[in-house]
């Protein structure tokens, strides 16, 4: 895929007609209230369909029930194994990196405002984070798992964002194109994938070559199950580059809503660490994932510990070491990281259970114990500024 200001443009303009066509149906026939009471009992894959369900929304269910037709196994398998083995350095990297980049893009954070998403600002990390669990369970795609209703889900959600911008005429879809178009939830796939891929790397986290594309081979599988077009989609990590640096060169740059989402981020985690002492590490961990422009357009806070945050990669590079010549270290690293992702999940729901269209319940635990083997460090593509 080459990717082009023409096709980015056309992009801009895309929605997802599938899903945006059974949201207008339900409000045609007034039973979106209905649906969402009778989606509350639809949480795992194979569970038979509640009696009353509007019959779009049965025809939506049963045709996004099952992966699609390309999905390689064995990569997956890979993707699974890497996030197990990398679990709190992803969910840093989500929190840290991915999170912020979102408000850097000024037309997601004015969405994000708009519909009033991180009023708790804890929700869209949460929900995130709980998405990638389930992503990355063994029985992901099988009956009883709840990462297809999930997506099913978030997909009807986005749809009914659309519809309700478009209704009540909250968006200027002339001059900021489709709200959630295709070319954002690329993007958006871009940040969950390959920001995060970026991030490890700058965390000094050792990864092979096989682990990264398979992590970023699963963000492609889940674009598909969420309606993002194929076609568009960039297919390896080269041409994933090339379309995220393309995309932010469009759209990156200051506003007063990344800026307040920041605010709100920094003061939520702030919250989670202990005592008052190490706050600042907040804002240098976010800076330093990020860089300094981004940074100073989100209104990240300059501090003293801002040196000290460049220290922890080479701290990570001790451990990683340890790691990779120790079993035994291996498997207790991996167990604290397994307890920190579950602690700091846990942490940011607050008690509450977590919702995309309806409640979901995060999973205590992986159950899994083998690593990826880390041969053939992987090394990022280099900045492009393709299709200019």
């Amino acid at each position: 895929m080459t990717c082009t200001e023409a096709s980015m443009n056309a992009l801009r303009l895309a929605g997802d007609e599938l899903a945006d066509a059974v949201v207008a149906t339900l409000f045609e026939r007034e039973e979106v209230g209905k649906f969402n009471t009778l989606m509350r009992y639809v949480s795992t894959a194979g569970a038979p369909l509640p009696d009353g369900l509007p019959e779009v929304a049965r025809e939506y269910l049963q045709a996004t029930s099952v992966p699609p037709s390309w999905v390689d196994w064995g990569e997956m398998e890979k993707a699974r194994l890497f996030f197990i083995d990398n679990n709190v350095h992803i969910s840093t990297a989500l929190s840290f990196a991915s999170m912020p980049a979102c408000y850097v893009v000024p037309n997601v954070a004015r969405l994000l405002s708009t519909t009033h998403g991180l009023d708790y600002p804890a929700r869209r990390m949460a929900e995130t984070g709980q998405f990638t669990v389930y992503l990355m369970q063994p029985d992901a795609f099988e009956a009883g798992s709840r990462f297809i209703p999930a997506a099913q889900k978030v997909r009807l959600l986005h749809a009914s964002i659309r519809h309700h911008l478009k209704r009540e005429d909250r968006w200027d879809a002339a001059t900021l194109g489709t709200p959630i178009n295709q070319e954002d939830m690329i993007g958006g796939q871009m940040f969950f994938s390959m920001l995060v891929l970026d991030s490890l790397h700058r965390l000094n986290i050792h990864m092979s070559t096989e682990g990264a594309e398979a992590y970023y081979y699963a963000w492609r599988v889940v674009g598909a199950m969420l309606g993002v077009d194929q076609e568009a989609v960039p297919k390896t990590l080269e041409e994933a580059r090339a379309f995220l640096d393309l995309y932010m060169l469009r759209h990156m740059g200051p506003s007063e809503e990344g800026a307040h989402l920041t605010r709100q981020l920094i003061d939520l985690y702030e919250e989670v660490v202990p005592g008052t002492l190490f706050d600042p590490i907040v804002s240098a961990l976010i800076r330093y994932l990020i860089g300094d422009t981004c940074a100073d357009w989100l209104q990240v806070p300059r501090t003293a510990w801002d040196k000290v945050a460049q220290a922890v990669p080479a701290l990570l590079g001790v451990l990683e070491t340890i790691e990779d010549r120790s079993p035994f270290g291996a498997w207790a690293l991996d167990r604290i990281g397994h307890l920190t992702s579950v602690f700091e999940l846990s942490t940011l729901t607050r008690g509450r259970v977590m919702h995309y269209a309806v409640p979901e319940h995060l999973k205590k635990d992986f159950g899994v114990e083998a690593t990826v083997p880390r041969t053939h460090r992987w090394t990022p593509p280099a900045p492009t500024v393709a299709g200019l």
